[in-house]
């Protein structure tokens, strides 16, 4: 192939000086060329900015001319480039964009702190380790180097005997040299895997303090992906901080030692010895300020990267985790190209960050490799073409002319191998700490997601919440406070200091999402022990959410909330879903959960009594087919009722004094859910339960009922009630004010519905 390119080469300058072009004034019109693309290249982002900003001054022009005229401006903008911008730029609003500042190095020093918590820890001791390691390799490459120039001294002299001695020595260094290569490696793998551990030990005991792991992804919208950054970003930036320890430390030990080693060669060449280093120190700090003037924000485009591949991992666990709702509505052509359209943002990114490294590493290389070996032939020529003597030169006037000659040559022979080999391993260290601010832009932008995942963990955990779509605007009569558009949790939540009582009161407490939807203005009731409540309306009216109240979940906004005192052994409140969890481990995992075999043996509890709950629940038959250490994946292998079944088996084996029920039977039979309703009153469990059954109002003396419109009401229920809807409930409708005294109805007497 070069063959070709060099004759059609060779063809066209001839044809060229045929029409009266010469070779010289051909290849500077190409280098011209050549530098004018480049030129325009840098100068390009720079004037786009520029038309676009007049072009966006043009346009509110435009418009405000519009709106005088009464008027509006078309929307011409792509839907796809619009619902790019939501996605993507919707996190460069929340934060500055990450690089190499204070905010970086305070980042990177708080991580530091974490990753190396102590003077004395294992990972200091890996540092120490590892450091030693880099210096050895610094003194063996200054050894190799002497060594390589006296075995070409000695070929050049034709000295067999020390020419082999040389070489053997040249064998036997080889084994330590390659064993200190071999431990650098080790140990920076080792490093990383320790700064790693120190860092996901952090993480998780933020992320499961105080139900972090539920509300980050629920109450806070800062992080979308807390998976990913939990898995690759830590993984990844720990790799970074160790590989880029050894990629600076050891670059800083070679040239001291090497800048010495040569200093001592040119001082024996008697060669002066301030010119070279002067040189170097001119052309590196020169090239240096222009590839930092031009380099692109690698910081920002790694994570932008991250973040859309962040998403595209969240698009597929979504389509994994809904994969049947899916398939049912037949969906799939619009989640393919959700899919597609997130892998599309992904390559459109990595493309950019090609094209913005093509140009980059090509002027890094004209330097490095060009411009620094020029640099460098000339500081190795100077003590040659310079030096006045032959350092330790034969001086009897006995010695021949030739034996001068050949002991001059061979003594220059020795010190041109050995500074080449110095400088070579010079070069590469200066290339390695320049390449190395790539290195560390790119740390900023690991460094920013991992420090901000930290922050918002430890700033959730304390109830402090972002949400970006929350505004003032939805805030109705007052009821809300918001500060810089967050609302204020003024709400309190009360533990009451007697262990033997067992109420749950709420006291103008408002029902409120965490996206500042009010549902309920004010809620005021209280439970007793023995008090079964029925909690009915339609959907979207705060049935759940007045769960999640009570479980601590969100936040209280308003009022007062009083719950029980928790007891030792024992939970206040156990809530159960419609789609029960079934965790990873056996089927007594499952029946104890959230329980490890620790704790049951701790409470006294027996496979016998295990297989009683599991008879109370009717899955006796799951006993004799599996037994009590048989793993599985439960979620697939139970069914539908049988999972909601064990769900109320692990209800009967906390025995807690509330259970929240929400719809839990409802793939249930009727006769066993009602054998298992008739069980759990009877072990004292106080039901607070969300359905849409009529065969369960006789289970309830209660009933709070919503109305959708903020309405409610809480009165007793009838004894063996089966009527869908209260008497009262028309007058409940149009004051919106709770009932404490109603009168009891007959079922015979409410509407049918």
């Amino acid at each position: 192939m070069p063959t070709v390119i060099s004759k059609f080469a060779r063809k066209s300058f001839d044809k060229l000086e045929e029409l009266g072009y010469s070779k010289v004034a051909v290849s500077k019109g190409l280098v011209s060329t050549a530098l004018l693309a480049y030129c325009l290249k840098l100068c390009y982002p720079y004037i786009k900015q520029q038309l676009s900003a007049n072009e966006t001054k043009c346009d509110n022009g435009q418009l405000n001319r519009n709106e005088n005229n009464n008027l509006t401006k078309a929307d011409v903008e792509d839907p796809e480039e619009k619902i790019e911008k939501i996605i993507i730029e919707k996190k460069q609003r929340r934060r500055k964009q990450p690089g190499l500042n204070l905010e970086f190095i305070l980042q990177l020093r708080k991580l530091i702190q974490i990753m190396v918590p102590r003077v004395l820890c294992e990972e200091t001791g890996l540092l120490a380790v590892h450091t030693l390691c880099l210096i050895s390799r610094t003194f063996l490459s200054i050894y190799v180097a002497a060594m390589e120039g006296a075995i070409v001294k000695y070929i050049v002299r034709k000295d067999v005997k020390n020419f082999v001695l040389m070489l053997l020595k040249w064998f036997g260094i080889a084994i330590p040299a390659t064993f200190i290569n071999s431990m650098i490696r080790y140990l920076e793998n080792k490093l990383a895997l320790a700064f790693r551990t120190r860092l996901v030990n952090h993480a998780y005991k933020l992320y499961f303090k105080n139900q972090t792991y539920y509300k980050v992804s629920n109450l806070d919208g800062r992080i979308e992906n807390a998976d990913h950054r939990l898995t690759d970003d830590i993984s990844t930036f720990s790799s970074s901080v160790a590989h880029l320890y050894s990629h600076l430390t050891k670059p800083c030990f070679d040239l001291m030692l090497i800048g010495i080693a040569m200093a001592r060669s040119s001082r024996k060449m008697k060669a002066n010895i301030v010119m070279g280093p002067a040189l170097a120190t001119i052309v590196i700090g020169t090239t240096a300020h222009i590839m930092r003037v031009v380099s692109p924000k690698f910081g920002q485009l790694v994570s932008e990267e991250a973040n859309r591949n962040g998403y595209l991992r969240h698009v597929h666990s979504k389509i994994i985790t809904n994969a049947e709702e899916i398939a049912f509505y037949g969906g799939h052509k619009v989640e393919h190209a959700q899919l597609q359209d997130a892998y599309s943002r992904l390559v459109n990114q990595m493309n950019s960050i090609f094209t913005q490294k093509l140009w980059f590493i090509m002027l890094e290389q004209f330097f490095m490799k060009y411009v620094w070996s020029g640099t460098g032939m000339i500081m190795v020529s100077l003590p040659i073409l310079t030096t006045t003597g032959l350092p330790n030169g034969p001086h009897d006037r006995s010695n021949t002319i030739r034996s001068n000659t050949e002991h001059g040559v061979s003594e220059r022979t020795q010190y041109f191998t050995t500074a080449r080999n110095l400088l070579l391993s010079g070069a590469d260290a200066i290339e390695r700490l320049m390449s190395s601010y790539k290195e560390i832009v790119a740390l900023a932008g690991y460094t920013s997601r991992v420090a901000g995942m930290l922050e918002v963990f430890d700033e959730v955990s304390r109830g402090v919440y972002q949400k970006t779509v929350i505004t003032a605007d939805r805030n109705v009569a007052g009821i809300l406070e918001f500060k810089n558009d967050q609302p204020i949790a003024k709400g309190m939540i009360v533990c009451s200091d007697n262990e033997s009582d067992m109420t749950i009161s709420l006291e103008n407490v408002p029902v409120v999402t965490p996206n500042c939807d009010i549902v309920v203005s004010s809620l005021t009731l209280t439970i007793m022990p023995g008090m079964h409540l029925l909690i009915t309306g339609p959907n979207g009216c705060g049935k759940s959410s007045l769960f999640r109240i009570l479980s601590g979940l969100w936040p209280i906004y308003g009022g007062t909330l009083c719950i029980p005192k928790p007891a030792q052994g024992k939970p206040c409140m156990f809530y159960i879903p419609q789609r029960p969890y079934m965790s990873c481990g056996s089927l007594r995992d499952q029946i104890i959960y959230p329980d490890t075999r620790k704790d049951m043996l701790n409470k006294n509890i027996t496979e016998c009594q295990l297989r009683e709950i599991m008879r109370m629940v009717a899955l006796e038959h799951i006993i004799d087919r599996d037994s009590f250490d048989e793993i599985r994946d439960w979620k697939d292998t139970l069914s539908g009722g049988e999972k909601q079944r064990m769900a109320m088996a692990r209800l009967f084996y906390h025995k807690p004094h509330y259970a929240l029920l929400d719809e839990c039977t409802s793939a249930v039979s009727v006769d066993v859910e009602s054998s298992i309703y008739e069980t759990a009153k009877s072990m004292g469990i106080t039901l607070l339960t969300i359905t849409h059954r009529p065969t369960l109002w006789k289970f309830h003396t209660h009933i709070l009922e919503f109305d959708g419109q903020g309405g409610w009401v809480f009165e007793p229920l009838a004894k063996d009630a089966k009527q869908k809807v209260p008497k009262s409930r028309q007058s409940v409708y149009q004051n919106h004010k709770p009932f404490t005294d109603a009168p009891e109805t007959s079922p015979s007497a409410a509407p049918a519905v």
